[in-house]
């Protein structure tokens, strides 16, 4: 009896660990955000076991049944289309459920694609505040005028479609010279990190276009 949360490759099908094969391999039921995409992994490792939906649209409604099913004595696995579950994506719903009901729960170490970025940026990360995904209008000016101040770097994701506007924004309340990096399509053939400042990469995406993952580290406030 026991949930395992099991980090997924956030590109390359080859960033997964030895120990998560296993436990994939060895779990009663595979969760999955997304089944056609964790099952293009598990095609990929030959590991055949039944899999299940598990997403932010029914994770209110199926998860006492999990824990349900986990007390009856099984095993299950965690999965999210890509990354770490719970970290802006589902998981924490059901992982609490668990802890409540008295269900062990494990997570395995992984991908998880702001490690990377922010590793690779050039940017101080000593310290560092991961804020997700921004909110897209309400506590959006909220929240930026209290980073403009912020002395640690900061780590958010961010969608193709409204990279520039947010890139803009920051400028707005951070001023054109802080410096960023812009991290697309990590661990993918594509992969690219544009690093400057806002005002530098802001006019890049513009001229260039944006595809892919994102993931944005700016510098802290001096």
């Amino acid at each position: 009896m026991k949930l395992i949360i099991v980090p997924s490759p956030i590109g390359n099908l080859a960033d997964i660990t030895y120990r998560a094969v296993k436990v994939l391999e060895e779990a009663d039921l595979i969760l999955a955000e997304d089944t056609r995409t964790s099952s293009v992994l598990l095609r990929h490792y030959n590991i055949n076991k039944p899999i299940t939906p598990y997403h932010q649209h029914n994770e209110h409604k199926v998860a006492q049944h999990l824990v349900d099913q986990l007390q009856q004595g099984k095993s299950m696995a965690l999965l999210t289309d890509a990354g770490t579950p719970g970290v802006s994506d589902p998981g924490f719903l059901l992982v609490r459920e668990c802890i409540r009901n008295g269900v062990p729960v494990e997570c395995l170490p992984g991908a998880t694609a702001f490690v990377p970025a922010l590793v690779n940026s050039g940017i101080p990360m000593n310290r560092f505040i991961f804020e997700g995904f921004l909110p897209l209008k309400k506590g959006r000016h909220t929240l930026f005028t209290q980073l403009a101040t912020e002395e640690r770097a900061i780590v958010f994701y961010e969608s193709p479609m409204r990279l520039v506007r947010t890139l803009e924004d920051l400028i707005q309340y951070f001023g054109a010279d802080r410096q960023c990096c812009v991290s697309r399509e990590l661990t993918k053939m594509f992969e690219e990190n544009k690093r400057g400042t806002l005002r530098e990469v802001a006019d890049y995406f513009k001229e260039k276009g944006v595809k892919g993952e994102i993931v944005v580290v700016v510098q802290g406030a001096e």
